[in-house]
Formats: structure tokens, sequence, C-alpha cells
């Protein structure tokens, strides 16, 4: 059945995430963060590629396509960007990768158009290391000047999603590092981040490569000198992947207004 035509889906989409985002500054302001607003998680779930005047692509590239998008892994197009918000669609062919990538202090939603995804997350456990830890012996060795490009992970969850499914979710604590795949064919997804990202502000998105899973000791304040174990990812700071890059593409979907 047709939806409402008073109001696009994603005119609504847009208006509901820059009344949730609009009073977040800050990591430590939790109350603000994308998993507390069922609204807006409501909405972007029942979000479709026809919505967006979006036809799935098969595993051939478009004829019409120009030769630059054809080259590109991965694809974007522009719905709008606020200083609250910005949101588009990526498009990925089929066996691309958006490589394991941060948002810091942002959230973020990721719901699937069509197609289905993998996404593999982790918390970030230190920023940046100010002191210098006892690091593990990493084979082959890291350069001194990496060490300042190191970072102690957990990993969070590795899910699949399709356009049935919920959307991804991630908040400047949780689920913050991750990457995508585009599993058995094409895939597109909305995509969602509040605040966008901003290298004036502090937000540009950094790549990683993990470099080792190992159980590191801690103690338990509650239980004395009892000591537990938990498994960390250590990830080296890495330039973007030279076999990655994102092509421009024309929004075919309903115009958006904040």
């Amino acid at each position: 059945m047709p939806r409402d035509n008073k109001s696009p889906l994603i005119q609504k989409i847009a208006k509901k995430a820059h009344i949730a985002f609009k009073d977040f500054k800050s990591a430590t302001n939790r109350g603000s963060g994308v998993d507390k607003n069922t609204e807006l998680i409501s909405l972007v779930t029942s979000i479709r590629a026809v919505d967006l005047k979006i036809t799935p692509r098969n595993s051939k590239p478009s004829s019409v396509a120009s030769a630059g998008l054809q080259s590109a892994p991965v694809s974007y197009m522009h719905i709008c960007e606020t200083e609250v918000f910005s949101m588009g669609v990526f498009l990925l062919k089929s066996g691309a990768s958006i490589p394991l990538h941060d948002h810091p202090g942002m959230n973020g939603m990721l719901k699937v158009l069509y197609g289905k995804v993998s996404v593999r997350s982790y918390d970030l456990l230190d920023n940046k290391l100010t002191t210098c830890p006892i690091l593990p012996h990493f084979d082959p060795p890291l350069a001194p000047f990496q060490t300042a490009s190191l970072r102690r992970t957990v990993f969070r969850s590795s899910a699949e999603y399709t356009e049935n499914s919920g959307p991804c979710l991630l908040t400047p604590v949780q689920e913050n590092l991750h990457q995508i795949n585009a599993v058995e064919g094409p895939a597109a997804f909305l995509d969602i981040l509040a605040p966008p990202y901003n290298v004036d502000d502090g937000r540009d998105c950094h790549y990683y490569r993990v470099l080792q899973t190992l159980e590191e000791g801690r103690t338990d304040e509650q239980q004395g000198d009892e000591e537990k174990k938990e498994k960390v990812t250590w990830m080296l700071e890495i330039p973007e992947p030279e076999d990655f890059w994102c092509g421009p593409e024309p929004y075919p979907g309903p115009a958006v207004s904040v």
C-alpha cells in the first residue's frame, strides 16, 4: 500500500533525527545516544529502497554508470547534512568492504535497503596511549614511532543485516569501530551519523588494522587481588587502505529539508 504522501518517510526520519540529536554534545551525554531514541529507530526500521527510489543493483555494473563509478567498490549518495547529523546511502558492490574505521564522539545508524551486509564491531578501551605500557610482542615488531598509533579495543559483536532487519546502532562508547562487508552480492544501506564527521571539531575518520587479540589481566577492586582475564584486541591506526575508495552517486529520492 502507498505510504503517507503528505511527508516522505525519509523527511520524517530527518526531522526526528534532528530532534533526537540536537542536544547531543559529547560521549558523556549518554541520554542523547541513538540507542535511546525508540521513535527514530522505529522510523528507520521501516525505510525501504523504494522509499528512496533506489533500485537494487545486480552483480553487473550498470551500463549507464560512468567509468569512475564503475571502478569504485563503494559509492555514496548524499541526502543531507547539518551541524546535528548527516544522512546518505552507501552502495557496495558484490564482495566490497568498508574497512575497519571509527566514528569519534558520534552516534550512528545503519539500515540495509537491499542485499545483505555483515558488520563486525569493537569498543575502544583507550583513545590514545598517553603512557608507555608494557606492549605485547607483535609479529612483526612495530617501529617505536608506531606506538602512538596503537589502540586497545574489545570485540563487541558480529552480525548480518538485511532489509528485514532493524538498524545496526553505534554510540560514542559502544560499537564505535566497525568493518562492513557486502555478503552474497551487492548491498546498500542508509547511514545516519550524529554529529557528522568534522575534522575541525576532532571528528575525522581513522582506519585500523587488527594486530593481535590477547587475554589481559585486570584486578577486580571488589574482590581484592583476584585477577580476571579479558580479551583485548590491539589495533594499529593506518592510512586509508589503497584498495578502498568511495565515489559519489546522485541521490534519486525525495528532497529532504531540516
